[in-house]
């Protein structure tokens, strides 16, 4: 969310209709953005209604699961950020949803947005490539509707939040036989990834 619409919804009340104008520097910088017509010197103005706001949880909470063997084990750090170790021998050619930890919220349906934090590493070799954890804020994204990868969609519809989820997911689920080079995925790398829901609406 840009940091101007972050800063103007604190404290608004669900039902309000507001108007927001957003100067540059607390939008798209001194970059602007041509995909949508934003020139760097641009103030953007938005009308918001606000229909509804939720707090969501800071952490799993639910009922932790036995591990499968064979799986990647995951263990979290002194600050609760969940570290990856990768088995020896070769990764599953189909996805693997494991929950590590069962939830007890809402669960989530394709469609909604989620808010999650997770971690994502390569097997193999185990390097992570993406969290939000060191980015230090959450992400939220629409689920079931193609807008993340296949895995992610077909392994977290279902699920509810509170829960842990590790998601083993072979190319074909992930970023094809293209891989993603910009994230130093091979198209023959199995992506694991261990997924915190939060939130659901």
């Amino acid at each position: 969310m840009l940091p101007g619409l972050a800063d103007g919804l604190i404290n608004q009340k669900v039902g309000s209709r507001m108007l927001l104008a957003v100067p540059p520097k607390d939008a798209f910088g001194t970059t602007g953005n041509t995909q949508l017509g934003v020139q760097a010197t641009d103030t953007l103005v938005f009308v918001l209604d606000l229909k509804a706001a939720t707090t969501p949880i800071t952490k799993p909470a639910g009922t932790p699961v036995a591990a499968k063997k064979g799986l990647p084990t995951v263990k979290s750090d002194s600050a609760g950020v969940p570290t990856i170790t990768m088995p020896a021998g070769a990764a599953p050619t189909k996805l693997v949803v494991d929950p590590l930890i069962e939830g007890k919220g809402a669960e989530v349906k394709s469609g909604q947005t989620v808010t999650v934090n997770y971690v994502g590493a390569i097997w193999p070799g185990g390097k992570v490539f993406d969290s939000s954890y060191s980015r230090g804020m959450t992400s939220d994204t629409v689920i079931g509707e193609g807008e993340v990868i296949k895995g992610w969609d077909q392994g977290l519809v279902g699920q509810k939040v509170g829960s842990r989820v590790l998601l083993v997911i072979p190319p074909d689920d992930g970023y094809g036989s293209s891989g993603n080079t910009s994230a130093g995925i091979k198209g023959s790398d199995t992506l694991v990834f261990v997924v915190d829901i939060l939130d659901v609406t």
